[in-house]
């Protein structure tokens, strides 16, 4: 029961692992980090698997480590997707 716990832990954490890894990087500028509401205003470019165009608008995070990465006017690239319903970046990283 343990060896079958423990491999399909490791395959969940595979599939979460891959299922990140499969979204598109997008550049943008961080306009506003809000530490409270664990939240971030991007200006970005497109971001193709949530079918939006560019355009400012205010994230949530998923990991509040992220906003302690970046501060405004910060160019960056990051990962967003739609998580419980809301908008959230998570990843985020300088860009080079």
């Amino acid at each position: 029961m343990k060896k079958l716990f423990t491999a399909l832990s490791a395959a969940l954490l595979a599939a979460a692992a891959f299922a990140q890894a499969a979204l598109p990087s997008v550049e943008g500028e961080v306009r506003k980090v809000d530490a409270d509401a664990k939240k971030i205003t991007l200006k970005h470019g497109d971001i193709p698997n949530l079918d939006m165009t560019g355009m400012t608008m205010v994230f949530r995070v998923s990991d509040p480590a992220l906003l302690t990465k970046v501060k405004p006017g910060d160019k960056v690239k990051f990962t967003a997707d739609k998580v419980d319903g809301a908008l959230t970046v998570l990843s985020i990283a300088p860009a080079n």
